[in-house]
């Protein structure tokens, strides 16, 4: 027979949460917390494991669904009316006892709303449990203010007679601040039996798991208590304010693992770092930097201040200036981004490439050696190796019905105030001038121009100002001379008129689906 089967009681729906999720599916450095109890059970239990459910069954069923390659295999049984915990470990029996007989020695009852019980004190409880040979074994800790939780009631040769839950607790057993984690390993046969004979009568009107405590030393047998010194371990989330605790505790111990791992933070206390990331050695997180997501940041890099990488692969030896974001993008090895660059879904930024200050990125394949300095918008675009993308550049993708791409192959120079109005391609090598609006295929080592011819006008300005201050003569007033490449229409500095000269005065309406 296996040794230990375990139970993850979800299925409570958390009142004092005050919230339209359930509470198991609150976040914690990023991960539901019940992510972090089913993946417990599944480390330490050899046999069956069993998920509880029952508030927003369905919504806490398709996360389970979703996160099933995290997990070792498990069972998802439901509880449809909630009376108690108690109650929600009676519905795992057929799961654990199929056909009647126990499919382990014992069993671990774990709580979803513990997400800091670490895998090396549950292994000290189930050590525990097996050398005492015990029918039940729990865990405890001291609480300096223990309001809220059951009390573990002790004989006088310190052996646990009961756990009295608060609701029901005497004046004396309200003063002892030993309190009970909800952390159970039980004989698994004895617990079934057990829950069989618990009654609802109690000030909540619910079968109590704690029951089984009173009952198995009621028949004499043997029950085993393990004190933790880190209560830290033992929290339990049922309020917003404990989900805070929890987070901050969660995110030191992040912060730690990757610290004593080799990666510089040199004020930890504010950075950021989800559970699922992975960071390289000798990577330096400053001050204000969040990691999110399945996150994947290589070795040696720099991640100034301020900036936000979510769901994103990024290489070795990147630097992130600061106040930049990247979202599900992957960055490969010796980029730069930043500062203040925005690195959008589906954005591919290859090695040795720059994304520079003010400059968005989306859904993008910036090729090897390319940079985009300044004050650009590139939407949909696939750029060869080594092009230089001037500042203003914008390419539209976004025709207010559809979107198309803009192809830019190698060695392509693309002039500052630029828009590339796609579908359109510009060929290898070829140069784009400054304020161009291109509209057609530019084809290979071709110069592409689209520009109005400039007009000049000698001392047109000085004139229009002693116009307007009222000290201009007859002789003033004359038609002022003219030259550029083409001969002008004489502009009257009295009427304000070509003040815009050279321009047709014509914007581009952003769109903020591009």
């Amino acid at each position: 027979m296996k040794k230990f089967s375990a139970i993850v009681i979800a299925a409570g729906r958390g009142k004092r949460m005050r919230s339209r999720t359930t509470k198991v599916l609150h976040p914690v450095a990023g991960r539901p917390m019940l992510w972090y109890m089913v993946a417990l059970a599944g480390r330490v239990a050899d046999a069956r494991v069993a998920v509880v459910i029952g508030h927003q069954a369905d919504r806490v069923r398709e996360f389970l669904d979703q996160s099933k390659a995290d997990f070792e295999p498990f069972d998802v049984v439901l509880q449809r009316d909630q009376f108690g915990t108690g109650h929600a470990v009676q519905q795992a029996q057929a799961v654990l006892m199929p056909n009647g007989k126990a499919a382990s020695r014992s069993c671990l009852i774990l709580n979803a709303d513990t997400p800091l019980l670490s895998r090396a004190t549950v292994q000290r409880l189930l050590a525990r449990h097996e050398k005492e040979q015990a029918t039940l074994t729990l865990l405890s800790t001291d609480l300096p203010e223990p309001r809220g939780y059951g009390r573990v009631v002790r004989g006088p040769n310190g052996h646990v007679l009961k756990v009295a839950e608060e609701a029901d607790a005497t004046r004396a057993e309200r003063a002892i601040r030993e309190v009970n984690a909800g952390i159970y390993v039980v004989d698994t046969s004895f617990l079934f039996k057990a829950l069989a004979r618990v009654s609802r009568q109690n000030a909540q009107g619910e079968y109590y798991l704690t029951d089984v405590v009173g009952l198995a030393v009621a028949e004499g047998r043997k029950v085993v208590g393990l004190k933790t010194p880190d209560s830290e371990e033992c929290l339990g989330v049922n309020t917003r304010e404990h989900l805070a605790v929890v987070e901050e505790a969660m995110r030191h111990r992040i912060r730690s693992r990757w610290l004593n791992a080799g990666v510089t933070m040199p004020d930890p206390r504010v950075t950021y770092i989800d559970d699922s990331v992975t960071i390289g050695m000798d990577t330096v997180l400053y001050p204000g930097v969040t990691l999110e997501g399945q996150t994947r940041i290589g070795a040696g890099c720099v991640i100034r201040s301020a900036s936000r990488i979510t769901n994103s692969l990024v290489g070795k030896a990147v630097t992130i200036r600061d106040s930049s974001v990247v979202e599900n993008a992957v960055i490969e090895d010796h980029a730069v981004i930043g500062p203040f660059a925005h690195v959008r879904p589906g954005s591919v930024l290859r090695k040795r490439s720059k994304v520079g200050n003010f400059v968005e990125v989306k859904n993008t394949d910036l090729g090897a050696g390319s940079k985009a300095n300044h004050l650009t918008y590139l939407g949909d675009t696939t750029i060869g190796k080594r092009v230089n993308i001037g500042a203003g550049t914008i390419t539209c993708n976004y025709d207010g019905y559809k979107k198309d791409r803009t192809t830019i192959e190698d060695e392509a120079f693309i002039g500052s105030d630029t828009q590339l109005i796609a579908p359109v391609r510009v060929g290898k090598g070829a140069v784009v001038g400054a304020g161009s609006t291109i509209m057609e295929d530019v084809p290979a080592h071709a110069l592409a121009l689209s520009r109005t011819p400039q007009v000049t006008q000698d001392d047109w300005a000085a004139k229009r100002r002693a116009y307007q201050s009222g000290t201009s003569s007859s002789k003033q007033k004359s038609a002022p001379s003219s030259r550029g490449r083409k001969k002008a229409k004489t502009l009257d500095p009295r009427s304000g008129s070509g003040m815009t000269a050279g321009g047709s005065g014509m914007t581009e309406r952003d769109n903020e689906s591009c």
